[in-house]
């Protein structure tokens, strides 16, 4: 049962009905479409950096263009193209980052200059425009003819509608179905959906749930006739300016011009909406958009003679990240999310198709981690989603900077290191609502963003050097952590692993939990602190994810308890060749080689602090995780400064991490290691252990002896000043052949690395790639082993 009329909604309905659902019911309050999506202005842009969020724009052009003929409606599309203009260098680094992007997903796009622009949208004034990006496939559409297309799709199929039938209340029966109560009875269903767009967050209150949603008004105006438009021979193509963060788009002889203000903007509905609304437009508040409107007048010089015929005010869906929500709801089973677009009308049928695929088959055909609505935690509903929303209303058009994190909503979470670090010049990233180190800064100076290499280069540079050649120091407090227990806990973990546990108490294993077709869901460091006691860590973005895979893994029958303990534990890490001794100073326990084996872990008092020791190392270092009480992690730090400064203890961030587990030629979960990727091409069967029974153990065998289509490679870049970040196209003569994952300049070796997908008749030690940067290509060249300590001589000593 899906719960919301909308473009979201329908969309599902569509793919679900195509996957071969087809017991299944949408229920609306109103008609379809009358909440937000019948006042949207239906654009349908490619544009974007994230390569997954391309795919499901592409797709929504795609479907739109084509649906007429399935279902006999026409879907109102136009297919008048765009151009996106670029005013600043950052702009147009950021439009040849995109470029490759959108090359990757087949969609045509060109950099173009001032005449071609112009002749593209004669009516522009380029003033301060370095660059246009032009995609001739973007579009619009009509909002409601478009989701009725799809509704009639559904219905052909035979999925059910009912409309002007509003939910009531829902709860989960004991055999985890849903009883949904509504205006005209009680529906009882394996899956709910929630899709209630601006109702959202009331659907999902009546489960006990809390949707970080915050609905923005919107305004468009419809101008009156605009000199020139008439005489023109072909539709305008759409314009998005980010100097008047405004839209364009031709509407019959005039325009429509949709500015995102970037300050007076104002939210909807935070403390609920009415629920006998329908087809309900806002009051229009024409002054809060004037100063936007005067620069779009400066753009577009005709505009200012033609007047405004029509203001249309509604409230639209944003959430934390301008991403919306579509997957599982944490903590509750076989309830689903798909809400929260601020541009629906693009993305609903993508997030209908991936969702469908994700409901139907246990997994999608592209990594969906951020669509996954679990990558929200409890600190997001409420006063930081109000801030952000807000923050990310105003940000609509303009450039997103690697390294930038707002400040809107921050800081939530903070380690009791927080205010030590900031003194010693602590640049901080937000992370799952903790704030956590990237690095520190000389003198405290903010960081000047680049696509290139950005002002922080010297100090991540000094930060690695540090750490390589004596000993450093990191909060790493921001990991999710669970304890797993019971008489059952081992044969559980076992059988959600694909590498073997660890058979000793004190063992560490790396271990990886896929689906049912083989993907890589999770990655967890296990520690076995006794026969029925496991300690494990996995990224702090999938705490509420890897909790509730554990949680629903766990069979009736089964003796078994997951307890999250993420809050309870700070972590520090101590690595470098000179950390034994540093910690020697500060412990009873005998650190030796012989006493304390790499990937070993022992309970310990560390300066009269209770630690769980970890002997592991995400940068390729000798050292130690200690994972101790909250609490005493400010004692616990100062202690292991005062015996490292005699050592040259630094202290370092999450970058200078990176850059370390890359010259390791480590890979990471989210990067090289997705859910649609198996261990055989991520290349990591040696942590898989075919010998035993695992869950998703027969879709990798199967995969191990199918012909693949990419592979993960680790290789060398002939760079710049821009090294490789993630989503540039790889080429082989000329032909594109595959796409990096991740990539940094290596200060250990003085060289850029990557790691990237290929095609398997490209992937051996040695051969010569090119690699687009920044819409240059750069030669590469694969590597057989890791660029540091290879034989991992200095992690065993």
């Amino acid at each position: 049962m899906i719960v919301g009329g909308g473009a979201m909604g329908v969309g599902l309905l569509y793919h679900l009905a195509h996957e071969g659902w087809t017991d299944t019911i949408l229920v609306e309050k109103g008609e379809l479409t009358s909440g937000s999506t019948w006042h949207a202005a239906g654009l349908v842009p490619h544009f974007i950096g994230s390569l997954n969020m391309a795919k499901v724009h592409a797709y929504g052009a795609e479907l739109y263009a084509k649906l007429e003929a399935e279902t006999g409606l026409n879907t109102g599309w136009h297919g008048c193209g765009a151009v996106r203009l670029a005013t600043n260098q950052n702009e147009v680094d950021w439009f040849q980052y995109v470029s490759g992007v959108l090359d990757l997903v087949g969609v045509e796009n060109h950099l173009i200059g001032h005449d071609e622009i112009n002749r593209l949208h004669p009516l522009l004034d380029l003033e301060g425009v370095k660059l246009g990006f032009h995609t001739p496939n973007d579009g619009w559409t009509d909002p409601s003819a478009a989701t009725n297309a799809m509704a009639m799709g559904a219905r052909q199929l035979g999925a059910t509608i009912s409309r002007h039938n509003r939910v009531l209340d829902m709860n989960q029966l004991s055999d985890k179905r849903w009883e949904v109560i509504t205006e005209k009875g009680r529906i009882v269903a394996e899956h709910v959906v929630n899709a209630a767009g601006t109702y959202g967050p009331q659907l999902g209150a009546m489960v006990g749930l809390d949707v970080p949603i915050v609905s923005m008004i919107h305004q468009y105006i419809v101008t009156g006739p605009v000199a020139g438009i008439p005489e023109l021979n072909v539709e305008l193509p759409v314009v998005r300016d980010p100097r008047a963060s405004c839209y364009y788009r031709q509407e019959h002889d005039g325009l429509i011009i949709g500015p995102y203000e970037t300050e007076g903007s104002k939210p909807y509905g935070v403390e609920g909406v009415d629920w006998d609304l329908t087809f309900h437009l806002t009051p229009p508040e024409v002054e809060r958009l004037l100063p936007w409107l005067g620069l779009a007048g400066e753009r577009i010089p005709a505009f200012e003679d033609a007047g405004i015929r029509k203001v249309v005010s509604g409230p639209i869906t944003h959430t934390p990240d301008a991403g919306y929500m579509m997957g599982p709801a944490p903590g509750l089973e076989n309830y689903w999310m798909c809400v929260g677009a601020s541009i629906g009308i693009t993305q609903g049928p993508g997030a209908g198709k991936y969702l469908a695929q994700w409901m139907v088959h246990g997994q999608t055909e592209i990594n969906v981690a951020e669509m996954d609505p679990r990558r929200f935690g409890p600190y997001a509903p409420g006063e930081y989603t109000l801030a952000r929303s807000i923050d990310e209303y105003h940000e609509m058009y303009q450039v997103r900077m690697p390294g930038e994190y707002r400040e809107a909503g921050r800081p939530v979470k903070q380690t009791p290191l927080y205010d030590v670090l900031a003194t010693k010049g602590a640049q901080w990233q937000e992370v799952y609502g903790w704030e956590r180190v990237q690095y520190f800064a000389p003198d405290d100076e903010p960081e000047v963003y680049s696509f290139r290499r950005s002002s922080a280069f010297d100090a991540i540079g000094e930060e690695v050097r540090g750490i390589r050649e004596r000993v450093g120091i990191a909060d790493l407090t921001a990991f999710a952590k669970f304890e797993v227990t019971g008489a059952d806990a081992a044969t559980f973990l076992d059988r959600l692993s694909a590498n073997k546990l660890p058979g000793m108490d004190g063992g560490i294993r790396l271990t990886h939990m896929l689906t049912d077709l083989g993907g890589i869901e999770c990655e967890m460091t296990i520690t076995r602190l006794g026969p029925e006691r496991f300690y494990l860590n996995s990224a702090i973005v999938g705490e509420h994810h890897d909790l509730d895979w554990l949680q629903f893994h766990v069979e009736a029958d089964e003796h078994v308890t997951v307890t999250d303990v993420t809050d309870d534990f700070g972590i520090l890490a101590v690595t470098g060749p000179r950390s034994r001794e540093l910690l020697s100073d500060l412990t009873d326990a005998d650190l030796t080689n012989d006493s304390f084996r790499w990937l070993t872990a022992q309970e310990i008092e560390v300066a009269g602090v209770p630690c769980i020791a970890l002997r592991v190392s995400y940068v390729g270092e000798l050292g130690w995780e200690l994972h101790h009480p909250l609490d005493r992690m400010l004692e616990l730090y100062e202690a292991i400064h005062k015996a490292g400064a005699p050592h040259g203890l630094v202290d370092f961030g999450s970058r200078a991490m990176n850059v370390m587990r890359i010259e390791k030629a480590y890979k990471a979960w989210g990067s090289e290691l997705t859910t649609e990727i198996t261990p055989v091409e991520a290349d990591i069967e040696r942590f898989v252990d075919y010998g035993k029974e695992f869950k998703g153990k027969a879709a990798t065998l199967a995969r191990r002896g199918s012909d693949l289509d990419m592979v993960c490679v680790y290789g060398e870049l002939d760079a710049d000043d821009a090294d490789c970040r993630g989503n540039e196209p790889v080429y082989k003569d000329g032909q594109m052949i595959g796409l990096t994952t991740s990539g940094t300049f290596a200060h250990s070796l003085g060289k850029s690395l990557f790691f990237a997908y290929v095609h398997p008749d490209f992937c051996a030690a040695g051969t010569d790639l090119e690699v687009q940067v920044l819409g240059q290509r750069r030669n590469a060249t694969l590597q057989a082993d890791p660029a540091w300590d290879p034989k991992s001589e200095r992690l065993r000593v």
